[in-house]
């Protein structure tokens, strides 16, 4: 019985190309490097001594880079290909990560952070649409939950090593490693894969096909946006106020926030997969999917408001993670199944840059309203903004609905 689990298992991972294996790996050598995020707030808090606004801001510009930089990567990826952008965004985000170790002033954190962001974000939709050269397009799903299993096995085993480093070395060291593995991840890239024009994978039956409307006009697309976006600021919580209430609430250590981040990466890693490979194989509703997986997180910041107990910091962990599976994956698929022919990098732009608002906002407001009430009206805040991304889920539904309807008649 073991065995023939295991055997299903290993079956949702076979008919990759060897592209999407070796953007697989240097994805996770990355994120497995990417130290700094998850404590970024605690080294401004407690290695810097800036003040909760102070942390506010410079996450916000942190997310204005991000927002640009994944507006820049779209726009470019459609004119110049996504294998430059991929190769110039991870060696020069790599070599400023050695950099900004260095600057340590508000003001000038807020810049560096900012710029740091717009080069590191151009990655993100020039990775999405490089799935779409390099896999087939009933893969393509799959293929990109692979590429989220590599990233966070990279959060799983990251964030525990950047607990360590932090208590033996210091805040400094992450910024080494997190550079070297950019430069590491995108030299693997350069070498074992090579700059492909067109996909063999086009639909050579319908070939160029004239984008009909404007992105700006997707009525359903903005919509599940504003959905998307609502989850990201749930789930970014995991990264601005969650370890500084883990530190301050239950006096947790930066090694005990890294294994709650490891468990989140590991859940992950085991059960990503194939609740992706069940959903396609019963060709089960993306967007309903997606609704669930917002409403596991609203509940999980509603847990948040037990307070007295630590184990409620795994139960939430849980219900989180299991909240990301759900909805991230499919989130993504959705997204690039609305975008016509050549202009995918228009569409994952804008998508990425939903994230991108997820990550200003989830920081500025969370900790706006620690900073003038408390922690408990944080998680009531988020909890029932989940709630309003569950609805604004099934209005995206009934959309997409209206239009199978109108096609067919």
């Amino acid at each position: 019985m073991i065995i023939n689990a295991l055997h299903r298992y290993i079956n949702n991972f076979r008919g990759f190309s060897k592209e999407i294996w070796i953007l697989t790996l240097m994805t996770f050598i990355n994120r497995a490097g990417t130290m700094v995020l998850p404590f970024l707030s605690k080294y401004l808090k407690e290695d810097l001594h800036f003040s909760y606004n102070q942390v506010g801001w410079v996450m916000f510009f942190f997310g204005i880079g991000s927002m640009l930089g994944s507006w820049l990567g779209g726009k470019l990826s459609d004119k110049i290909g996504f294998y430059k952008i991929m190769v110039f965004s991870l060696f020069f985000s790599g070599v400023s990560f050695f950099i900004i170790q260095f600057i340590t002033s508000f003001i000038g954190l807020c810049i560096s952070m900012f710029l740091i962001m717009v080069i590191a974000d151009m990655f993100r939709p020039a990775m999405f649409v490089s799935l779409g050269a390099y896999a087939k397009k009933e893969d393509r799903t799959r293929a990109l939950t692979l590429v989220r299993l590599a990233i966070n096995l990279g959060f799983a085993a990251g964030p525990a090593m950047g607990g360590l480093i932090i208590m033996n070395i210091g805040y400094k060291g992450l910024f080494w490693v997190d550079g070297a593995s950019c430069i590491l991840a995108i030299l693997i890239f350069w070498n074992f894969v090579k700059e492909k024009k067109h996909s063999k994978y086009t639909d050579k039956d319908h070939p160029g096909e004239v984008l009909t409307h404007s992105v700006f006009k997707d009525k359903a697309f903005w919509i599940f946006l504003g959905c998307c976006s609502i989850t990201g600021i749930l789930f970014f919580q995991l990264f601005t106020t969650l370890p500084l209430y883990q530190k301050e609430q239950f006096n947790l250590t930066e090694f005990q926030t890294g294994l709650l981040m490891m468990m989140n990466g590991l859940l992950i890693f085991f059960l990503e997969m194939p609740i992706v490979s069940y959903v396609e194989r019963k060709s089960l509703n993306k967007i309903k999917v997606v609704c669930v997986g917002a409403a596991c997180m609203a509940i999980s910041l509603y847990l948040m408001l037990i307070n007295q107990w630590a184990g409620i910091l795994v139960i939430m962990m849980f219900l989180m993670s299991f909240g990301e599976m759900f909805a991230f994956p499919f989130s993504n698929s959705f997204a690039m199944s609305r975008a016509p022919k050549g202009h995918e990098g228009r569409y994952m732009a804008i998508f990425t840059m939903s994230y991108s608002l997820s990550h200003i906002l989830s920081a500025k407001l969370g900790m706006g309203i620690i900073s003038f009430s408390g922690y408990n009206s944080n998680w009531l805040f988020m909890g029932t903004l989940g709630v309003i991304g569950v609805f604004m889920g099934i209005w995206t539904l009934k959309i997409t609905q209206a239009e199978k309807q109108n096609t067919i008649s």
